[in-house]
């Protein structure tokens, strides 16, 4: 059994997955293989290159940097972007669910409805937050700006558009409660996969 978690970005997502890991349930975090991918594979680096010239890399390093700056301006480099990258990353993932054993396990995706993976999901967690908090724990998180983050949100769909096609939906505020939502959403999805 397949469970997409996802959220927009600073929901919470990370915390989340890391209370099903905690309960023994096997997480792969997509964004983690893509830019592993985007390293390794000689393929997309060829092909990034060619999209977005020399400066991709940098030392035989993803310039996260210079490219976030593009794509998160410019939606059309975003797509042509995830195209080179994502069925790598799809391949990848049969790859890695055909190592486990366990009742299910969880793919972690920020752009799960936006890229369609939501349908090759038997359910679909959606983490929650309101966005004063969100900004908050990223202008914490991370060395970046107001607008970045606001760049990166106006490229994903909204949480009301994600809440109406998930199975679950976690409000990510306070960790217990957090918690105890994941216990429950793990005991359900227990009981479904029997």
């Amino acid at each position: 059994m397949i469970v997409g978690l996802t959220g927009g970005i600073g929901s919470g997502k990370t915390t989340v997955a890391n209370e099903f890991k905690a309960l023994g349930i096997p997480v792969y975090i997509a964004d983690d293989e893509a830019k592993k991918l985007m390293n390794r594979s000689k393929i997309i680096r060829r092909k990034l290159v060619k999209l977005f010239g020399e400066d991709a890399y940098i030392n035989d390093t993803l310039n996260r940097p210079f490219l976030a700056n593009i794509i998160f301006n410019d939606t059309s480099y975003l797509e042509q972007m995830n195209a080179i990258v994502h069925p790598k990353v799809a391949r990848h993932f049969e790859k890695w669910v055909n190592k486990q054993n366990a009742p299910y396990v969880i793919k972690e995706v920020a752009i799960l409805f936006e890229n369609g993976g939501h349908k090759y999901c038997d359910y679909v967690i959606t983490v929650v937050a309101p966005e004063t908090i969100r900004l908050d724990r990223l202008l914490k998180r991370d060395d970046t700006t107001l607008e970045k983050i606001k760049a990166i949100m106006n490229n994903q769909w909204t949480d009301e558009e994600k809440v109406k096609l998930s199975d679950f939906v976690i409000e990510n505020i306070e960790l217990k409660d957090t918690k105890d939502q994941v216990r429950k959403i793990h005991n359900t999805l227990l009981k479904k996969g029997k």
